[in-house]
């Protein structure tokens, strides 16, 4: 009697937690439509951008891809249209540049869904790191990143209206990509109410150019902890970020790790999924442990 009363328990918990949950879950599950769409993409001309570029002018969308580079752009537009017979729009600028976003966002017309890809990483100890290669690094990844999302914000939010619904060796590019978390929250609260979904990419290292580069400047520790979680190819993590972005998540993990990663940095930032919201409530302790554990190790 005992022992049925104790599996009656055990399964009483996590059936309330579930039904708890369900309550309170906060946004709701939503479907992002990517087909006739325009998607503006960001470091579009190589890389992850490139293909997701490929993949979302393939179902549909309207694309457009910026990057500082015009002949890189003009080859990524040329073999878009070979493998799916779409011309995407191409705009050259630096994100670091407000006004010249600014210009290219205006010329791509309302945005409905803007992937901010644009990225750079000089791998160094902060110690031995010239002040010059941080700021670049959180000028590219963190200031670029609000250039756009203010440049294109007012035009996303009438369009929404009218439309309907770190590890060694990388502590400065971290620090752009912790500050990308916390504008990522904030911004979320802040446009939910119009119906305007943000979600984050956890790419894992990604065969793409840039990688290639860094590899060559890495401290050597760094390039042994990397290798410990492979490499994913650019298809794969454009695909799962696609896929993210139309299921309107926040946290879009690319492999094991990225889910590791978001249950045990979930904080307070929002969820959708029944699923993963049980997942981080029983795994808080134990993703805990785990980075106790991998610290010490």
């Amino acid at each position: 009697m005992a022992t049925l009363s104790l599996l009656s328990l055990l399964l009483l918990l996590p059936l309330s937690l579930l039904f708890l949950l369900r309550l309170i879950l906060r946004p709701r599950p939503v479907k992002i439509p990517i087909k006739d769409r325009h998607v503006f993409i960001t470091g579009g001309s190589s890389g992850i951008g490139l293909a997701m570029a490929h993949q979302a002018a393939s179902q549909g969308a309207r694309v457009s891809i910026l990057a500082r580079g015009r002949d890189k752009l003009e080859e990524a537009q040329r073999e878009i249209r070979l493998a799916t017979g779409i011309d995407v729009t191409v705009f050259s600028a630096d994100a670091r540049d407000f006004e010249a976003v600014k210009a290219a966002v205006e010329e791509a017309g309302p945005i409905d869904v803007l992937v901010c890809n644009q990225g750079v990483f000089v791998p160094s100890e902060l110690e031995k790191q010239e002040m010059e290669e941080v700021k670049f690094m959180i000028d590219v990844n963190l200031i670029g990143t609000f250039h756009l999302v203010k440049a294109a914000l007012d035009g996303m939010k009438k369009n929404r209206r009218e439309r309907g619904p770190g590890i060694y060796g990388y502590t400065a590019y971290s620090a752009s990509k912790f500050g990308l978390r916390g504008m990522a929250e904030s911004l979320q609260q802040e446009v939910i109410a119009d119906n305007i979904h943000v979600s984050l990419i956890f790419p894992p290292d990604t065969e793409t150019p840039g990688l290639a580069e860094e590899e060559k400047k890495r401290p050597q520790l760094t390039s042994i902890i990397a290798a410990s979680s492979g490499a994913m190819k650019a298809d794969e993590v454009a695909k799962k970020a696609l896929d993210g972005i139309k299921s309107g998540s926040f946290f879009v993990p690319c492999n094991f790790e990225g889910i590791l990663l978001a249950v045990a940095t979930a904080g307070l930032s929002p969820q959708r999924s029944l699923r993963m919201a049980f997942v981080e409530v029983i795994a808080a302790g134990i993703a805990r442990i785990a980075a106790l554990y991998f610290q010490w190790s």
